[in-house]
């Protein structure tokens, strides 16, 4: 599933438009929500990529400026779920750049400097968010094959919802979904705007030219920010989102001149809710200088999906193909099409001089 939404989408359990919907089809979708909402897989409310890989910023703060075999690089995400049960599906969009500043004047050391813009979109547009964050890290070299990081990220996030496209189940006449129907549900406001902080810490080793190893941990919503339509919480009720704590692990084996093998786990938990996802990827390069490569891999998340990975690699840009195919028990609903995903990443140097004098703490062809 990846994403938890919260109890206004809940509510709003079938697609919006102005017609009346038949039952079968309307309760099938509501089937389908209950069971993602209460899916014990899922994180609450925060935006997801199965590329958790190739989203550094969302993933660790401390990712910031943390680019071993270059000086900058920018990013696109882009994650389609649910098209084969819901005729317009969920969308997760994010842009994100970052760099590297004051090598020259730290020593052993680097300031990071980055940004990320997420959309997420439920359905037909109904319920929409959308978050902007900065993001600031600072690393620095321990010796000579030890590099650590720490790094913070704060921004703005709004989510809004327009509920006169949205049907509610007061509205179920028996037989059909009608908006046309009155009910008893009333949105104090259709949109929520908070302040959000994140911070992180990584470590990298590379002890020689053939491997590299890596590790983080972060926390998110330090500040724990409400985010409900609603000016006061039901009793029982508490909608400040809960921290989410995450920690990740990879590494890049050199076996030879022509493959780089690339392991690697994610967790993440939020309140009472947990991900796991893991597996790894294989570099073959087609090309006598590493310029050329074809990436493929496999990962899994437990009790739900089986995440195929495919891949291109030419010169400084890298696009990368990602399939969920769902493995839990909503397979039976969705025939195992749960979601796909694509990254486009372009990463690159100042200037030619500072290309050739740089060395990469990733093993490279």
């Amino acid at each position: 599933m990846g994403v938890k939404k919260n109890k206004d989408q809940l509510r709003s359990s079938c697609r919006s438009n102005h017609q009346r919907i038949n039952c079968p089809g309307g309760l099938k979708f509501f089937i389908l929500f209950v069971l993602f909402i209460a899916s014990k897989n899922v994180i609450g409310q925060d935006l997801h990529f199965s590329q958790w890989f190739n989203s550094p910023l969302t993933t660790n703060p401390a990712n910031t400026g943390f680019i071993p075999d270059a000086d900058y690089r920018l990013g696109a995400n882009y994650r389609n779920q649910w098209s084969s049960i819901m005729s317009t599906p969920f969308k997760t969009m994010s842009v994100w750049g970052d760099a590297q500043v004051f090598r020259d004047r730290i020593e052993s050391g680097w300031l990071g400097l980055g940004g990320v813009i997420l959309q997420d979109v439920a359905g037909s547009g109904s319920l929409r968010s959308t978050k902007v964050y900065g993001s600031v890290a600072y690393h620095q070299m321990i010796g000579l094959a030890h590099l650590l990081s720490a790094g913070f990220n704060v921004g703005w996030a709004n989510k809004r919802v327009n509920v006169t496209d949205l049907k509610f189940p007061d509205q179920f006449d028996g037989k059909f979904f009608d908006n046309t129907l009155p009910t008893t549900v009333a949105l104090d406001r259709g949109a929520v705007n908070y302040f959000d902080v994140q911070v992180g810490l990584n470590y990298a080793f590379f002890p020689t030219e053939n491997l590299y190893v890596n590790g983080g941990i972060s926390a998110h919503h330090l500040n724990r920010p409400r985010e409900s339509f609603f000016t006061a919480d039901p009793i029982g009720f508490d909608s400040r989102i809960a921290p989410r704590y995450t920690g990740f692990a990879n590494a890049s084996i050199k076996l030879n001149d022509m493959v780089i093998v690339n392991p690697m786990a994610y967790y993440s938990t939020q309140a009472s809710a947990s991900e796991l996802v893991a597996g790894g990827n294989l570099q073959y390069n087609l090309s006598g200088d590493g310029e050329i490569q074809l990436l493929g891999g496999l990962y899994y998340r437990p009790g739900d999906a089986f995440i195929p990975m495919v891949g291109f690699s030419w010169k400084n840009v890298r696009m990368v193909f990602t399939y969920d195919a769902t493995g839990s028990s909503l397979k039976q609903y969705n025939n195992s099409r749960g979601a796909f995903e694509f990254a486009l990443v372009h990463h690159g140097f100042y200037d030619e001089y500072n290309g050739d004098r740089r060395q990469s703490l990733c093993p490279t062809f």
